[in-house]
């Protein structure tokens, strides 16, 4: 069953995308913030609150398990089909880490039984780090010493990105069996090609700029802009991961920093809106094959230094959140719970006396 969740999923023929941004606040807290999308079905999403100590082990191609795995830390994950795929994550010392679709570039190291030990599936390398590190230097030095595994050879590939409380970020991805880290500087993250093209692709929109563009002259006619905005003529409005790249880069580092880490968050929120996908723009007309409201499926934000992981969904765009200070993660029992109880957008009527 494992393995025809993990192929349908995320087999590279589907649909998938999500866009990561990242945002600091005034008084120096970093927030990192997340779309995950799926449009071939609804991905039944759930939040898992996980106690120290608890007890886990990868999934192997040949069922015959790998690496075992204790958490240090406490941790809450969001988690996609499975309560043990978690795509998105902070845990009680800060640390926040999440997965993104890297279909066609990503190559994993083969598996091997004899090292099946030492083998963790890529679906469930988030909730291993949540538990077991508390900075990115950590996790650097604890993918050392594993071998990254698909749990279906058929599946797309992932890559990650990791944050701490010094706003410090790391992309992670596996390229001919080979983890190849990266400093984050710029805080975006798509989905394929790589990190670095995806960097240097941001040079073929050196012309663009915030604000409007100054009139112009074309021989005897003098050029205008229609309206505010006309700087930025020429970002890609397409859902490729290239254009969503270059869009959330621009939009990211041209909005206004907010004072506060709540603030913050809810502009997150905002610059997220404009990468909702809807549903039918992802499938040839007439053969949208579930019925759903929307291709992102849920949108997330996470403040690290005051350990709160935010989220809302297609079904409900109110911002709900979990306070992980709150938690006792020495005696919380292990909980997975569906995001959306009644998968109905609220409407709240407005009584006029």
């Amino acid at each position: 069953m494992l393995l025809a969740i993990a192929g349908a999923f995320f087999y590279p023929s589907s649909s998938k995308a999500c866009t990561g941004i990242t945002l600091k606040s005034k008084d120096n807290v970093t927030i990192v913030a997340r779309t995950i999308e799926w449009g071939g079905s609804n991905l039944n999403s759930q939040y898992v609150v996980v106690p120290r100590g608890y007890a886990g082990q990868s999934y192997t191609p040949d069922s015959l398990g790998g690496m075992c795995f204790k958490a240090r830390y406490g941790y809450v994950g969001l988690a996609v089909e499975q309560k043990e795929f978690v795509a998105e994550g902070l845990n009680e010392a800060g640390l926040s880490a999440g997965l993104f679709y890297f279909p066609g570039y990503g190559k994993y190291e083969e598996y091997v039984v004899a090292d099946r030990k030492k083998s963790i599936a890529d679906l469930q390398l988030v909730p291993w780090l949540l538990g077991e590190c508390k900075t990115v230097d950590e996790v650097k030095e604890a993918v050392r010493k594993v071998r990254i595994i698909n749990i279906d050879p058929r599946a797309s590939t992932v890559h990650w990105r990791f944050a701490d409380v010094s706003g410090r970020q790391l992309v992670l991805e596996v390229i001919d069996g080979t983890c190849r880290f990266y400093e984050n500087t710029l805080g975006v993250l798509t989905n394929s090609p790589g990190f670095e093209w995806q960097l240097t692709n941001l040079n073929n929109y050196v012309n663009l700029f915030p604000g409007t563009a100054p009139a112009q002259k074309l021989g005897n006619l003098c050029l205008s802009s229609f309206g505010a905005g006309s700087g930025f003529l020429g970002l890609p409005g397409d859902v490729t991961p290239p254009s969503r790249f270059v869009r959330a880069a621009f939009y990211q580092t041209s909005a206004p920093q907010q004072a506060t880490a709540l603030e913050t968050v809810l502009q997150g929120f905002q610059i997220l809106n404009n990468f909702d996908i809807p549903v039918g723009i992802e499938f040839p007309l007439g053969q949208v094959p579930s019925d759903i409201p929307s291709a992102t499926q849920w949108t997330s934000a996470t403040d690290m230094v005051n350990r709160i992981i935010y989220f809302r969904t297609m079904y409900n765009s109110a911002i709900r959140s979990i306070d992980l200070r709150a938690i006792d993660f020495s005696s919380v029992h292990y909980q997975a719970v569906p995001m959306d109880v009644t998968k109905q957008q609220p409407v709240e009527p407005i009584p006029v006396k």
